[in-house]
C-alpha cells in the first residue's frame, strides 16, 4: 500500500553533508554555518514539509570538491552545482532560482 503526504514544497535542493562537514561551517553572516541551515535562514524558511522550498541534506554525492561543497537542484538535476566556501548567498539563491519568502 502506497500512500501519499502533502508537502508545501516548490523546490527542492540536496546538500552533500560530507561535503559541508569538511568545511566545519563557512556559510552565514559569521561564517560557522553549513551551507544548508545557511540558505534556509537566509530565504526564512519554516522547517520540514511545511518549508516553501526543501533543503535536504543528503550523505555524499561523490564529487568531493576542495573548499566547496557540492549542491543538486531538484528542477534541474543534470547540472550538479558547487557552492565555494564563503559565497555569497544572495548569488547562490540567484544561481539555484530559489525563491525567498
Amino acid at each position: 500500500m502506497v500512500r501519499n503526504v502533502r508537502a508545501e514544497w516548490t523546490g527542492t535542493l540536496l546538500v552533500c553533508g560530507k561535503c559541508s562537514k569538511k568545511l566545519d561551517g563557512g556559510f552565514g553572516p559569521k561564517g560557522r554555518e553549513p551551507l544548508g541551515k545557511a540558505l534556509r535562514r537566509h530565504l526564512g524558511l519554516k522547517k520540514g514539509r511545511k518549508a516553501a522550498t526543501g533543503i535536504v541534506e543528503v550523505k555524499c554525492l561523490g564529487i568531493c570538491p576542495k573548499g566547496a561543497v557540492t549542491v543538486i537542484d531538484g528542477a534541474d538535476p543534470h547540472s550538479w552545482k558547487l557552492v565555494a566556501k564563503g559565497a555569497d548567498l544572495d548569488e547562490v539563491v540567484e544561481t539555484l532560482n530559489l525563491q525567498p519568502r
